[in-house]
C-alpha cells in the first residue's frame, strides 16, 4: 500500500500502481469525468500513469491552468495526426501548448498549406477526436527512437532525440500517430469537442534563421462548442480593444521607421496620459517616504559586469558604445538597479538611514528581436516605475506590507478588481542554486507569507520559483476580457548588495550588508498603458483621461465662445480642447466618440447667450444644459471622488 496526500492535507491509502484517474474515480465518478491532468510530488503526471510510492497528488480540471495545458498539448498532437492524414509526408518539428491554444511547426515537404485548408483540418481533427483514441505513453530506448523516427524520415525529431539522454525518452501514441514527447496528456481524444485553426506563420527551426523555415499552424480547442463560440466572440472584442488601434485613433503614440523599430514616440495626448500616471505614483511614493533620483541612460560596461546584468542581458542589449578612449565601453542601460546601488554607495550609510527608498522613472533599453516586437507591450526602449528599498533583514515584512498597500491602491483606483498573487520560494531540496544564508532566506520568505496573510490575500505558493537572489511576490491581473497580465512585482535581493559590497553601520557599530527590495507596480509605463487601454477600451477614468472635455461649436460663428469656455475650464484645471473644424455637428460628435473623450460640450446660439454648455457624456448621450461654472464644479467633484475613493 502507498499513502497519497491530497491538497487539503488529507491522506488515504491505495494499492501500489494505482493511477490518478482511478483515485479520481474512487472519490467521485463526476470528478473522474472532469479531471484532465495531475501532478505527483509536483511533477506533471498522466492520469493513466501508475504511482509506485508515497506521493502528494493534485488533480486538475479544465478550470485549472494545468488542465488546459494538458488538453491543448494533446490537441497539438491531434492537429499533427490530422495533418499527417491530409498531407502525407509532412515532417514535424515541435508542438507545444500555449496560454491560449497550441501550435505545431511542420515542414510541408512539397505540400502548400493555406487558410483555405483550415475547414478541412478542423473537420479531420474532430473526426479523429470522435474515435476517442487512447493517448498512450511509452518509454523507449534512444537507439529504438532514432530508428523509429528515422524510418519515417522525421529528421527534426531525430535531431531532438540525438540530444536526449538514454533512459529518459518517452513517446505518446494515438491512433496511427506517434510523437516524441515528455507529456503529460489527457487520457484520450474524447474530451475534444470543438476545434479552430487560427492562423499560419513562418518559423525557423529552433528559432535559428540559418535553419529551414517551417510552417507554424496555430489552433485552439475546447471541450464544448459553446466555449469556442464565446472565445471567438472574445477575440472580436479584443480586436476592437487592441491598444495599437486605439492608440492611433486617440492620438496617443506612434512608431517611425526613421526613429527605429520598438522605440515609441509619445504624442502630446499620450504624453499627458503618461504624465498623469507618473504624477499619481509620485504622490503615493512621497507619502510612503520614497526619494526621487535620476540616473543616466548609459553606464560603463563594467557596471553591468559587476551587477551580472551583462551576463544575463548582454545578448539582448544594444551593442557596446566605444568611446575615443582606448578600451572604454558603455552600454545603454538594461536595468536601473546597478545605478541605484551606486547611489547607495555614494554616501556613508547608518542603520538610522534605513529603510532607504530610492525611486526613479528610469528608461532602459533591450534589443528585442524584431519578430517579437508588439506595439507598446514589447518594445526596445521602455520606462520602468522602478524603486529599490535598502533595509535590514528585520524590516523586510514592514516594507513588503507598504509596497503591497501601494500596489493594491493602484489596482483599486484603476478598477483592476480581479487579480491573484503568487509567492515564489526557493527549492528546499536544492539550496545550492541560491545565494544568501538560510537565516536570511527564512526571514524573507516568512515575511512575504506573513504580509500576504495580514492583507488577507490568498496567494498561491510555488516552491523552486524564486529568483536565485531571493524570494518574490507577483501580482497577476485579469482585464475586462479575462486575459491575465503580470502587473506589480516585489522581489527580495541578496545578490546585488553582495556584488556591490553595500554596507551600513549598525547600532553595534559594526558593518552590515543591507537587503534590497525591487518594486515596480506598473512594470513599465509602455506596457501598463497598453494593458490599461485594452482593459478600459480607451475609456479612461475621468481623472486620467488625457483630454477630459472637447468643446464642439455647431458652426464657425460660435468658435470664439467655445474658446472662452475652454479658457474658463483650464482655469479650473480641466483639460479641454475645441473642435473648430468646418464639419457638421453630427460628424464632430462621431469623431470625438471614437477618441473616447469623456465629455463633449456642444455650444451654439442659446448656450452663448446664457453662458451655458450642452453636456454630452461618453456612452450616455445628452445630459442637458448647465452653466459653465456648474459643469466645472461637477467635473472637479467627480475627479476627486475617484481619486479619494
Amino acid at each position: 500500500m502507498i499513502n497519497i496526500t491530497f491538497p487539503d492535507g488529507g491522506v488515504k491509502q491505495f494499492e501500489t500502481g494505482i493511477t490518478p484517474i482511478q483515485i479520481a474515480e474512487s472519490i467521485s465518478p463526476r470528478l473522474a469525468q472532469d479531471v484532465l491532468a495531475a501532478s505527483v510530488n509536483g511533477a506533471e503526471w498522466d492520469l493513466t500513469r501508475p504511482i509506485e510510492s508515497d506521493a502528494a497528488l493534485k488533480l486538475f480540471k479544465w478550470e485549472d491552468a494545468e488542465g488546459k495545458h494538458a488538453f491543448w498539448h494533446s490537441s497539438a498532437h491531434l492537429l499533427a495526426e490530422a495533418l499527417q492524414e491530409l498531407f502525407p509526408g509532412v515532417k514535424f518539428g515541435i508542438g507545444p501548448a500555449l496560454e491560449n491554444g497550441f501550435y505545431y511547426d511542420i515542414d510541408p515537404n512539397g505540400h502548400e498549406i493555406t487558410s483555405a485548408d483550415f475547414p478541412a483540418i478542423e473537420k479531420k481533427m474532430l473526426e479523429l477526436a470522435q474515435k476517442k483514441e487512447p493517448i498512450v505513453r511509452a518509454e523507449i530506448a534512444k537507439a529504438d527512437a532514432l530508428k523509429a523516427f528515422g524510418d519515417r524520415g522525421e529528421t527534426y525529431k531525430c535531431e531532438l532525440i540525438s540530444e536526449l539522454e538514454d533512459g529518459h525518452i518517452t513517446t505518446y501514441t494515438q491512433g496511427a500517430f506517434t510523437d516524441l514527447c515528455r507529456g503529460p496528456h489527457i487520457p484520450s481524444t474524447a474530451p475534444i469537442k470543438a476545434a479552430k485553426i487560427m492562423s499560419l506563420a513562418g518559423a525557423y527551426w529552433r528559432g535559428d534563421e540559418k535553419n529551414q523555415q517551417l510552417v507554424r499552424v496555430y489552433g485552439i480547442t475546447f471541450p464544448k462548442k459553446k466555449m469556442l463560440d464565446e472565445y471567438l466572440q472574445l477575440l472580436e472584442e479584443a480586436k476592437k480593444r487592441d491598444h495599437r488601434k486605439l492608440g492611433k485613433e486617440m492620438e496617443l503614440f506612434a512608431f517611425s521607421s526613421n526613429v527605429g523599430a520598438g522605440l515609441p514616440l509619445w504624442l502630446p495626448k499620450g504624453a499627458a496620459l503618461r504624465d498623469r500616471l507618473e504624477q499619481f505614483l509620485r504622490k503615493i511614493q512621497k507619502q510612503y517616504g520614497y526619494q526621487q533620483v535620476i540616473t543616466p541612460h548609459i553606464g560603463n560596461k563594467q557596471l553591468y559586469v559587476t551587477s551580472g546584468h551583462y551576463a544575463k542581458y548582454g545578448k539582448d542589449s544594444f551593442q557596446p558604445i566605444h568611446t575615443p578612449e582606448e578600451g572604454e565601453e558603455y552600454l545603454l542601460k538594461p536595468m536601473n538597479c546597478p545605478h541605484h546601488c551606486e547611489i547607495f554607495r555614494a554616501l556613508p550609510r547608518s542603520y538610522r538611514d534605513l529603510p532607504l527608498r530610492l525611486a526613479e522613472f528610469g528608461t532602459v533599453y533591450r534589443y528585442e528581436q524584431s519578430g517579437e516586437l508588439h506595439g507598446l507591450t514589447r518594445v526596445r526602449g521602455f520606462t520602468q516605475d522602478d524603486a529599490h528599498i535598502y533595509c535590514a533583514p528585520d524590516q523586510i515584512k514592514d516594507e513588503f506590507l507598504k509596497v503591497m498597500d501601494i500596489i493594491l491602491y493602484i489596482f483599486k483606483t484603476l478598477n483592476f478588481t480581479n487579480y491573484e498573487a503568487q509567492i515564489s520560494l526557493r527549492d528546499p531540496e536544492n539550496k545550492e542554486k541560491y545565494i544568501g544564508s538560510d537565516e536570511n532566506w527564512h526571514l524573507a520568505e516568512q515575511a512575504i507569507i506573513d504580509a500576504c496573510a495580514e492583507k488577507g490575500i490568498n496567494a498561491r505558493t510555488e516552491l523552486g520559483e524564486a529568483a536565485f537572489y531571493g524570494p518574490k511576490l507577483d501580482f497577476m491581473v485579469k482585464d475586462a476580457l479575462g486575459r491575465r497580465w503580470q502587473l506589480g512585482t516585489i522581489q527580495v535581493d541578496y545578490n546585488l548588495p553582495e556584488r556591490f559590497r553595500l554596507e551600513y553601520t549598525g547600532s553595534d557599530n559594526a558593518k552590515h550588508r543591507p537587503v534590497m527590495i525591487h518594486r515596480a507596480p506598473f512594470g513599465s509605463m509602455e506596457r501598463f498603458v497598453a494593458v490599461l487601454l485594452e482593459h478600459t477600451a480607451g475609456k479612461f477614468p475621468l481623472w486620467l483621461a488625457p483630454e477630459q472635455v472637447t468643446i464642439l461649436p455647431i458652426s464657425e460663428k460660435f468658435n470664439d465662445y467655445a474658446y472662452s469656455v475652454a479658457k474658463e475650464l483650464a482655469a479650473a484645471d480641466i483639460r479641454a480642447s475645441v473642435d473648430d473644424r468646418n464639419e457638421k455637428i453630427g460628424r464632430k460628435i462621431r469623431d470625438n466618440e471614437l477618441k473616447r473623450v469623456p465629455y463633449m460640450l456642444i455650444v451654439g446660439e442659446k448656450e452663448a447667450q446664457n453662458g451655458e454648455v450642452s453636456v454630452r457624456k461618453q456612452g450616455e448621450g445628452d445630459k442637458g444644459s448647465v452653466k459653465i461654472a456648474t459643469f466645472a464644479a461637477d467635473l472637479t467633484r467627480e475627479v476627486n471622488e475617484i481619486i479619494n475613493q
